[in-house]
């Protein structure tokens, strides 16, 4: 999509849901850049946000000088380096430093800077991970995701009765369904590198397991066909139904009937006292990936279920609820909320 015009927050979320599939994502990259350096972004707030996703592309597309100029230029956009939103242009920089090559020790004093937040921030494990890996650190980040584990269960075993190693399964506060705590992700992050160094299935490796498959159940119990909160773009919507047509039933027979959908249930959640609602930018090409990797169908509603639930613990797929009413809709048609999905509730 073009960037030439002032970007909107709407049009940062399309760009991170859209831009590896564009024709040039190196270009839409330095559009990113160009328009926080020139200030055409609506909320000034948004530049590190901006030069991160730019970084993100050029190091996925092996550009890592790219990445790493972009990176260092989101750095200095976000208000400090502690910021909490700064962690995964950190690692995003450490990434594009071992990929230079030559700057190996650099790159490890930046994750070392990083790990703390293994234990707070649920994305890091995430994030950190697979810098370590793109450095050919897998080991370490196994070391690392492992002791952070054993601190957080620590954690919360004692905090519930003692020490984790008397009883018999570690306390874990899995969370809601939409938004699993740490402790989820530590796991599901450990369970991966495990899983990819070849290294034997233990007894975190089981829970991770088991947490997983509880997170899919508790979903699909809390979640119904209209409150999943997964947003399908007019494109992503189009395929789904081609690809899927029986879910013309839990998604609508047309773009607008999911629209209405969706912001009918926002309504009601608002109305029901719930605040920072948002919905979640979903794709095809996800929810089929999901469902492979489960051996599963993309229509079974616990695949959506569990999908729905992966997609929500993303920061990069929110789409905040409600913007004002003479901004820009939510659901990125380019045309005033109030013109467009704001009456659908009403209908």
């Amino acid at each position: 999509m073009p960037t030439r015009k002032t970007l909107t927050k709407a049009d940062l979320a399309e760009l991170r849901r859209s831009a590896l599939g564009t024709a040039n994502p190196l270009g839409v990259a330095a559009d990113l850049a160009e328009a926080a350096e020139q200030g055409r972004l609506e909320d000034p707030d948004d530049a590190g946000d901006a030069l991160t996703l730019a970084a993100e592309i050029a190091e996925i597309r092996a550009r890592p000088e790219a990445a790493l100029r972009y990176a260092e230029q989101a750095l200095a956009a976000y208000p400090s380096g502690d910021d909490p939103r700064a962690g995964f242009a950190r690692a995003l920089r450490a990434r594009a430093l071992f990929r230079a090559g030559g700057h190996d020790d650099e790159a490890m004093a930046e994750l070392t800077a990083l790990r703390p937040l293994l234990l707070v921030q649920p994305d890091a494990p995430a994030y950190v991970s697979a810098a370590l890996d793109a450095g050919g650190r897998s080991a370490i980040a196994e070391t690392w995701l492992s002791e952070a584990v054993d601190t957080v269960l620590n954690e919360r075993a004692t905090a519930a009765s003692g020490p984790a190693s008397t009883a018999i399964d570690p306390v874990v506060d899995l969370g809601p369904p939409d938004a699993p705590g740490v402790a989820f992700f530590l796991l599901q992050q450990r369970h991966r590198v495990r899983r990819n160094l070849n290294l034997p299935h233990d007894r975190q490796d089981d829970l991770a397991d088991r947490l997983e498959t509880q997170l899919v159940r508790r979903a699909g119990e809390r979640r119904d066909a209209e409150s999943d909160l997964l947003f399908w773009p007019r494109a992503e919507f189009d395929r789904l139904l081609a690809e899927h047509p029986a879910l013309t039933e839990v998604y609508g027979p047309d773009w607008d009937a999911h629209r209405g959908r969706l912001e009918t249930e926002l309504v009601r959640l608002r109305g029901s006292g719930q605040a920072g609602l948002g919905v979640f930018g979903a794709t095809v090409a996800g929810l089929t990936a999901f469902a492979g990797q489960r051996g599963g169908d993309p229509a079974d509603a616990a695949i959506r279920a569990g999908y729905a639930a992966e997609v929500s613990a993303r920061p990069s797929a929110r789409i905040p609820w409600p913007p004002e009413r003479n901004d820009e809709c939510w659901c990125g048609s380019g045309l005033k909320y109030k013109k467009d999905c704001l009456p659908r509730s009403r209908s």
